[in-house]
């Protein structure tokens, strides 16, 4: 570490996850207006699959609002009893596309839904045909879902993103900095979630604010690290 630089801390900050704070564009509007639906889905379950940083953890918690659901992991779906998770009426069942997935799990937890008539939210990066599902019922299953899709950001969304999570860092940073980087990077939340996050570490640890030439110093190392 040259001199005058600080050790960057991993602080924590806390990300906004309310109605109010989602960011609604072209990209993520049918998959928001079905939560806002609830409780007058097509289907007692919905897939949304989308890529990382897409808003689908966001949404799974503006629902879990509305409905009380339970937001349960892989690990716990993997390891819990099928009819506890779904006695609120309502779960969330996070990521469901991960390898550690058991299918068997999901399965049992779909049919005890479908007895009680409790809702299911799923998330997941991709859609079930390319995770690789060993058990025929649980393909079958999976294909009663009402699917809603997330796609990457327009250069409008994407500007608010950067804003936002500027703002849950309490980082201000110029609107013309904020143009020129839209400009600039890759276009996907994921991308925005990673960059601002480099930007907020090298800005602490070198005691610098967040300016064009920073911007495109940091944005220049980023794309020499990912050749």
């Amino acid at each position: 570490m040259s001199k005058g630089q600080q050790m960057p801390l991993d602080l924590p900050h806390d990300e906004a996850l309310g109605r109010d704070d989602f960011l609604s564009g072209p990209a993520n509007a049918n998959a928001l207006a079905l939560i806002d639906q609830w409780p007058n889905w097509p289907s007692y379950w919905v897939l949304l699959a989308g890529p990382v940083g897409a808003g689908k953890s966001h949404l799974a918690r503006i629902w879990q609002e509305a409905s009380n659901a339970r937001i349960i992991t892989l690990d716990e779906l993997n390891n819990s009893d099928p009819t506890t998770l779904i006695s609120g009426g309502a779960v969330v069942v996070e990521d469901a596309d991960g390898a550690e997935r058991d299918d068997t799990a999901l399965f049992h937890l779909l049919n005890a839904a479908k007895e009680a008539g409790a809702y299911v939210l799923i998330t997941a990066r991709t859609w079930p045909e390319s995770w690789g599902v060993a058990l025929p019922d649980l393909a079958s299953r999976l294909r009663l879902t009402t699917p809603v899709e997330l796609n990457e950001p327009d250069e409008t969304l994407l500007r608010v993103v950067l804003v936002k999570l500027f703002a849950d860092r309490q980082l201000m940073v110029d609107p013309p900095v904020i143009d020129y980087i839209v400009l600039r990077m890759e276009r996907s939340l994921a991308a925005a979630l990673t960059l601002v996050e480099a930007l907020d570490r090298e800005a602490m640890a070198q005691s610098r604010s967040i300016t064009r030439p920073f911007a495109a110093d940091i944005l220049r190392r980023m794309e020499g690290e990912g050749r």
